[in-house]
């Protein structure tokens, strides 16, 4: 597998499925997980879309 093409989406894939994940699992600290989880993939795309401009 070519990790230099790939390795980012299958990262953020991760990231993704780790915070829904732990958004569904609990409360508390399990919430601070989700929100950075899911919030990378969103940093991440907000990076890039303005880095193009």
């Amino acid at each position: 597998m070519n990790w230099k093409l790939w390795g980012a989406p299958i990262a953020l894939g991760i990231s993704t499925a780790i915070g829904l994940l732990s958004a569904l699992v609990g409360d508390g600290w399990w919430d601070v997980v989700s929100a950075l989880a899911l919030g990378a993939p969103v940093a991440v795309g907000l990076w890039y879309g303005w880095r193009r401009t």
